[in-house]
């Protein structure tokens, strides 16, 4: 009997982060049309839906979601894009690119940081603790950008942004690469501020 028809279910998330990622992309009123449906295609399907059942849900064909979902399993956020040779994805205009620039130096909206009322508190517990190359592909489609993880690294290469291994001590549990620091953050958890302290204004790279 031919499997030709069978549509394999998304695997589970790798872990919260990549969860968090794709869950707010599919809810996301800025992101490129293609994105947020190919991400609903997954959520849909971790929350237990079969293949025609998400398909007459979205208004797209079985065939769609089973190829979406071969893709995200192998791939994971970029199994959402599209393949080289299926389009040429649009040029990143200077604009975007700035705002990518400028994403890469705010405060991962994870990570932990001493309020002035002497707490230490995350802007999002559910957001990644450190920029990654996943992180900010997410971020930036997020904002409207049609954005490739491999066109992330070119850009924040060509800003001379220095990259290294992510270790275990690290809040993100992306094995790939986080972005470096130049400078040491001040929002690094080691000891509570004094009172009178003041928190910086500008997160530079």
């Amino acid at each position: 009997m031919s499997c030709r028809n069978c549509c394999t279910p998304a695997r589970p998330p790798r872990d919260g982060e990549e969860e968090h990622q794709i869950r707010k992309l599919s809810g996301a009123r800025h992101a490129p049309g293609d994105w947020i449906q190919r991400a609903q295609i997954v959520v849909l399907s971790w929350e237990g839906m079969r293949g025609p059942v998400i398909a007459a849900r979205l208004g797209c064909h079985p065939e769609t979601v089973r190829r979406r979902l071969r893709r995200f399993n192998a791939e994971s956020l970029d199994g959402l894009g599209d393949r080289r040779g299926s389009g040429r994805r649009p040029r990143i205009t200077q604009a975007e690119r700035s705002q990518i620039i400028a994403l890469v130096k705010t405060m991962p909206p994870g990570r932990l940081c001493w309020r002035p009322w002497g707490e230490l508190e995350t802007d999002d517990e559910a957001g990644p603790a450190v920029w990654t190359l996943d992180a900010l592909t997410a971020a930036a489609r997020e904002q409207g950008i049609d954005v490739a993880r491999s066109q992330i690294r070119r850009i924040l290469r060509a800003e001379g942004v220095r990259w290294r291994r992510t270790r275990s001590w690290t809040m993100s549990t992306d094995p790939d690469f986080a972005a470096k620091e130049r400078r040491s953050s001040a929002c690094t958890p080691t000891r509570r501020p004094a009172r009178s302290s003041s928190a910086p204004t500008s997160w530079g790279w």
